[in-house]
């Protein structure tokens, strides 16, 4: 199991394209070091054997063409097919066949689990958050939506469909899969699997403005069973608050400018403009990876935006005395 967050290309994931990835450098490598070691082998022959007459026209056509031509065709073919297995994992044909042949990695990415379909999730970067909506037959028909990080199943193959509502990001999870970007106007596929449960960190890759560096997400690889689980609370709607206090920061959210931008399932607020905040109580961050999420720290995001985040679309928000904030966190915080 990964070290919680950890982000680090040095250490894939079991069963994951970050594992294929790293399969895929160590056969560059071995093709680079074994060309490198047959050149040196006719330098050092060159240099001690002594003089004697050559086919220059053999040694050209064989050492300087036929031999690169032959060994760099094989390298590029087996980056051809890693790149369309990241990408498509249902596509076929001869490189498919052949990287499933030789390659545990992408044996092991695209396995199919009998049953069941493919779970599908759209990631739309934006500044400076990530959008997430879960598709597929748990899912429902609308779909689930989430911000700011994914929680997958573990063993179990996941089609990731990424794009921009704004300007270009990079998607970008080293211990789980490589780097994509993510255009306007088009949408990139990637997929993703991990074996064993853990936390992953992930991150834009791709200068998207001033914020950039706080735009990270984290991904939790659960047991089937507890993903499930999990997934069905995310498309309920949220609980109607009981306790005085949490019925408190209830009204006063519903009374402020917050639900012009954040939807609440089940409330009156209907905003798009930010995040869906139905569940936000369960999340691992808050600020896209910028905080800790708990009652604190959502006090402070609310009140302080603009000083943890400068640039970020949502405003500070003054209009709460010391105890109406505590309220508002705390209903937050309960939306689990």
């Amino acid at each position: 199991m990964n070290a919680p967050g950890l982000q680090s290309v040095l250490h894939p994931a079991s069963g994951s394209g970050a594992a294929l990835i790293s399969e895929l450098t160590l056969v560059l490598f071995a093709g680079g070091t074994l060309l490198f070691v047959l050149v040196m082998a006719l330098l050092l022959q060159a240099v001690f054997s002594g003089e004697r007459t050559v086919d220059a026209r053999r040694w050209i056509l064989g050492g300087g063409v036929a031999l690169p031509v032959v060994l760099l065709t094989l390298l590029l073919f087996y980056g051809l097919a890693v790149g369309g297995t990241l990408a498509d994992a249902s596509a076929r044909g001869p490189l498919r066949f052949a990287l499933d042949c030789i390659s545990r990695g992408a044996r092991a990415l695209t396995a199919p689990i009998t049953g069941q379909l493919p779970l599908r999730i759209e990631v739309t970067g934006r500044q400076w958050w990530w959008e997430v909506r879960y598709w597929g037959p748990e899912a429902g028909g609308e779909g689930v939506p989430l911000a700011n990080e994914l929680r997958l199943p573990a063993g179990r193959p996941v089609e990731l469909l990424l794009a921009s509502g704004d300007v270009i990001h990079s998607f970008w999870l080293p211990t789980l899969a490589g780097k994509v970007d993510m255009i306007p106007g088009r949408v990139n596929r990637l997929m993703l699997r991990a074996d064993d449960a853990g936390v992953h960190r992930g991150q834009c890759a791709e200068y998207c403005g001033g914020q950039h560096a706080w735009m990270a997400l984290y991904v939790q690889v659960m047991p089937e069973r507890e993903f499930r689980d999990w997934l069905e609370q995310q498309a309920r709607p949220a609980p109607v608050p009981v306790d005085p206090t949490l019925k408190l920061g209830y009204e006063l959210f519903m009374q402020a400018e917050c639900t012009e931008c954040h939807t609440v399932r089940g409330t009156t607020a209907h905003g798009t403009k930010g995040p869906d905040l139905t569940h936000v109580g369960s999340r691992l961050s808050l600020g896209a990876g910028l905080l800790g999420n708990h009652d604190g720290t959502m006090a402070g995001w609310i009140a302080g935006t603009q000083d943890l985040k400068q640039g970020a679309h949502m405003p500070a928000s003054r209009e709460f005395s010391g105890a109406e904030l505590r309220a508002v966190s705390a209903w937050l915080g309960s939306l689990e």
